[in-house]
């Protein structure tokens, strides 16, 4: 790239501690999820013990947990998971807009990587797609970038670049 210096993050999860939010609503298509986070993060090098799963009732409830396990200083990444399907009403856009802007706000307040793995979807057979089917597992999507961004976030707030 010419003499221009690159920092990305490194695909390594040993050596920190990794939070899963998951709701429970919507419990077969969230379970997928999750378990294709968790494979992803020990894949990749997390320890078991180094995992902490916290279950909360909804999407709508994902942010509240992120933000406490953030705080809490315990975690060097999260991963949110939940599925949303679009019904009859508004209720949909209003959980599905609320959520995500309160995981991003998580992530930007905390300076905590926060893998995003919130399917809002029209139907349940999209979301079953992307709990580990056709579309493949976004929850092991989700930890991958959150991974990739607790590694390049500590080289930048290190304020280098070394492995």
């Amino acid at each position: 790239m010419g003499g221009i210096r690159v920092i990305e993050g490194a695909l390594r999860a040993d050596g920190r501690r990794w939070g899963v939010v998951a709701s429970r609503f919507n419990a077969s298509l969230v379970a997928a999820l999750v378990d294709g986070a968790v494979d992803c993060l020990l894949r990749h090098g997390a320890a078991s013990e180094d995992l902490r799963l916290v279950r909360v009732p909804g999407a709508w409830e994902i942010p509240a947990a992120l933000d406490a396990m953030a705080a809490g200083g315990g975690c060097d990444g999260l991963v949110a998971l939940g599925v949303v399907i679009r019904g009859e009403t508004p209720h949909f856009d209003f959980i599905c807009g609320q959520a995500s802007r309160g995981i991003a706000e998580v992530s930007a307040r905390h300076r905590i990587a926060v893998g995003f793995g919130l399917l809002t979807c029209d139907t349940a057979e999209q979301a079953a797609a992307r709990a580990g089917g056709k579309a493949g597992n976004k929850g092991w999507d989700a930890a991958l970038a959150a991974i990739e961004m607790a590694d390049l976030l500590s080289r930048l707030g290190s304020g280098g670049d070394e492995p």
